[in-house]
């Protein structure tokens, strides 16, 4: 036979991660496989490829895709023993997928019914396994259905079904193929998932050990408290005579956020404008564009003082020039050498009439050695969509450098900063400049009072304010975020501001 002639008999499986295109499929194998439970929902599937597209995974059969299966990482310890599939999965979004955890979760896997003879289940319970393995995992956990139950429910109780599963007394098509797989019984979950008439709302929750798993190694695990240190710099505006001067003055915070071994360092946002006061040039859009000659000068100053002092450096902001158009950037010198940029998105009137600024398009959320973290300039804060997009896409800090030229406008940030950490149940950080520059137009005076706020609930400080500068004065503060008791606390039964907000009749996203 010709190589032609052969190819006519291959049977094409390719094993990937799940794509956009993909959605409808999935949609309808699901409807398939389970016919009387609620399908995802496109809103969910996206959700989940972009928090952990590596842990959404599918089999393809000639262009069809015929089985797949979704997990999330999870550090099972943060859970009650007898949790929901609602709670484990954040009503199947996933936002509550921990990087930092130890375990693969599976949410489900799915076969088509006409495919179920081609061990199509096994390859993804492989793929699963070596995903655990690459991950460094320490198990996979599966809350697995038991939809024989029903025909033995009038005999004996949860328990005795799976033990006589277990003895292979009885076949049941999930347990008995997961048991084959490699997973032990852990223990029966009570009202796991509500519309699973078939298991009568039981679960067996089993689980698969990685012999492979090395403890502690590329990751740190954060059992009772994960302290995070900021310091938060109000910057004094005033006349200097060069850059090595400004640059005299940032080495001397960071030094002062390292001796108190910060980690992060937190600069206001404009305050590079400073430099204008010994640039000879009083039209202010002209002054712009000479400031933003220094941005090499500027970005090269930070990383170094980043890794210098061995602090993550937000570094305010800096109007950069591209494409012969001025931008308000934030940067984030990460401690690593590593740099980032945030552009910001929304350019107040007077920036726009003064300095000619324009606005940028991407909105990120930066991973850091302390978790997840966003940065909004200023007026970004005062729009509640951004704050709600980072915190769903994992930002457990927001940075807000602020620069305010009068109490108004300082307190917008200010009340929108405590509202955003209450909306989203997120740390939220502001820095301002204070002091004038009488030699530099439009930057004349400053109003600032930086802070470091916090949901306003029992497990937080008093009043949502973990801590506060004293006004229009030249001060750090340092205050210490316990992550760990952020994570508790968004699985509280108290406050539930972010995790039960009603996705099914609203939602938001970013358009490409």
């Amino acid at each position: 036979m010709t190589t032609d002639q052969i190819s006519q008999f291959e049977k094409k499986i390719i094993i990937r991660n799940i794509e956009r295109e993909d959605f409808d499929k999935i949609i309808e194998l699901q409807n398939i496989c389970f016919p009387n439970m609620h399908p995802w929902t496109k809103d969910q599937l996206e959700s989940h490829i972009r928090i952990f597209p590596e842990g959404q995974i599918c089999v393809e059969l000639d262009g069809e895709i015929i089985g797949s299966c979704s997990s999330l990482i999870v550090n099972f310890d943060d859970y009650l023993e007898q949790h929901t599939y609602s709670e484990i999965t954040d009503k199947g979004y996933i936002r509550n997928h921990n990087r930092r955890g130890e375990s693969l979760y599976g949410m489900e896997v799915m076969v088509h019914p006409d495919f179920r003879r081609m061990k199509i289940g096994r390859r993804l319970y492989e793929a699963r396994k070596r995903l655990a393995e690459k991950l460094n995992l320490k198990s996979i956990i599966v809350g697995g259905r038991i939809p024989g139950y029903h025909h033995y429910s009038d005999k004996m109780s949860p328990r005795d079904y799976a033990e006589e599963v277990l003895q292979q007394n009885i076949y049941d098509p999930v347990l008995t193929f997961q048991m084959m797989n490699g997973f032990t019984l852990k223990r029966i979950i009570t009202n796991y998932l509500s519309d699973d008439a078939d298991s009568k709302n039981y679960a067996a929750l089993l689980e698969w050990n990685n012999i492979e798993y090395k403890p502690n190694i590329n990751k740190t695990h954060y059992k009772m408290s994960f302290p995070v240190r900021i310091c938060v710099i109000q910057y004094m505006m005033k006349k200097i005579d060069s850059f090595e001067e400004f640059a005299t003055q940032c080495e001397h915070y960071v030094d002062v956020a390292s001796d108190y071994k910060s980690d992060f360092a937190v600069f206001p946002e404009n305050f590079r404008m400073q430099l204008l006061s010994f640039l000879d040039e009083r039209s202010p859009s002209l002054a712009i564009r000479k400031l933003s000659t220094f941005t090499t000068n500027y970005v090269e100053l930070f990383s170094e003082l980043a890794v210098k002092y061995n602090v993550n450096i937000v570094g305010g902001s800096h109007f950069v020039e591209n494409n012969n158009r001025i931008y308000n950037v934030a940067h984030l010198f990460r401690r690593d050498g590593s740099i980032e940029q945030q552009y910001k998105l929304h350019i107040s009137p007077n920036e726009r009439k003064w300095w000619g600024i324009n606005g940028g398009s991407k909105l990120q959320v930066f991973d850091t050695d302390c978790g997840k973290i966003s940065i909004q300039l200023s007026s970004d804060i005062e729009y509640p969509e951004i704050s709600r997009i980072v915190a769903e896409e994992g930002a457990q800090i927001i940075f807000v450098p602020f620069c305010a030229e009068d109490r108004q406008t300082f307190l917008r940030v200010k009340y929108c900063a405590q509202a955003r950490a209450i909306e989203n149940q997120v740390f939220t950080v502001t820095a301002g400049t204070v002091g004038n520059l009488t030699h530099v137009d439009n930057v004349d005076i400053q109003y600032a009072q930086s802070g470091i706020y916090t949901p306003a609930d029992f497990s937080f400080s008093r009043d949502g304010i973990a801590g506060e500068c004293s006004e229009n004065t030249e001060t750090v503060i340092m205050v210490e975020v316990d992550m760990e008791t952020l994570q508790r606390y968004r699985k509280s039964t108290d406050a539930l501001t972010f995790r039960d907000r009603r996705t099914d009749i609203y939602s938001l996203q970013i358009r490409s």
